[in-house]
């Protein structure tokens, strides 16, 4: 019988150029709540986003980022997956990252196959989250996740983001419970 983890590791991934981005913040604060649920976290987002090449499956090789980002990935019982919605989708710097996950393809858990993805997805108006958290669901399924139930979509037009703070209680509220979900899905694993 194989011991279940009395830990999860959950991988928050995702957000822009920018550490301050309500992208990176919403994650954050989901990250938080798994955290204090007794997970252990980790937040690869802006400044590990930007040192990924773009993504090579050849044999160069990758850099110091990118072996981190598919270590933490071969780790995770469960990941957050953030991403601001450019002009109806997940953005390219989201998406490279993602991209990684194609090295664990001759594993022997292949790409995300079983884990639970909790997604976030942010941007100025509610058109580009509807689509955006539609793409990630797609990818998620692509890779062999298992998108939670809830997606969280936040119309961030009104700069409900500061330091680490979001003012709506109802982003926070679905925020909290992303984060859950994902956290119960890691423990049946």
């Amino acid at each position: 019988m194989t011991k279940i983890k009395d830990r999860p590791f959950i991988l928050g991934l995702g957000g822009t150029t920018s550490p301050n981005s309500s992208t990176e913040q919403a994650l954050a604060i989901a990250l938080k709540t798994a955290s204090d649920a007794g997970a252990e976290t980790a937040l690869f987002g802006a400044t590990e986003l930007c040192a990924l090449p773009h993504y090579r499956s050849d044999p160069v090789g990758l850099n110091e980022t990118g072996k981190a980002l598919v270590d933490a990935v071969r780790r995770a019982d469960g990941i957050i997956l953030a991403s601001p919605g450019y002009h109806g989708t997940i953005s390219g710097l989201v998406k490279n990252a993602v991209d990684y996950i194609e090295e664990t393809a001759s594993d022997g858990r292949v790409y995300l196959d079983g884990l639970p993805v909790g997604l976030i997805a942010t941007a100025y108006g509610w058109q580009a989250t509807g689509s955006t958290l539609a793409a990630m669901r797609s990818i998620v399924h692509a890779l062999r996740g298992w998108p939670t139930p809830l997606g969280v979509g936040i119309n961030s037009s009104g700069g409900i983001f500061k330091n680490g703070i979001c003012a709506d209680n109802g982003v926070n509220d679905q925020l909290r419970l992303v984060a859950e979900q994902v956290m119960r899905g890691s423990h049946r694993r």
